[in-house]
């Protein structure tokens, strides 16, 4: 099933994301790898600069779907002011590999 995770940065942490970026690029590279990622990317502020996420990734439930965003580097650096974790039902422009 799949889980949108919504996630909220904490204010003046731009530098935080800028410089955790390699690492949680490559975490969400590993991700589809493994076919557990389904989309991802960054909200943006009015000037367009990021200023959280949206990751939506494959898993058995909401334990797992926890589990992988505990484990982006990103929440490993304290980047996030919270993350929401949803249940989430992809209807319409499903790709039709997903």
């Amino acid at each position: 099933m799949l889980f949108a995770l919504i996630c909220k940065d904490r204010a003046g942490r731009l530098q935080v994301r800028l410089d955790t970026r390699p690492a949680h690029v490559a975490f969400l590279e590993g991700l589809n790898g493994e076919k557990k990622l389904a989309f991802a990317g960054p909200f943006l502020d009015t000037d367009g600069k990021p200023n959280g996420s949206l990751v939506v990734v494959e898993a058995p439930d909401l334990a797992a779907a926890e589990a992988l965003s505990a484990a982006d580097p990103y929440a490993k650096a304290g980047l996030f002011e919270s993350v929401e974790i949803r249940q989430w039902n992809w209807t319409f422009n499903k790709p039709a590999s997903a």
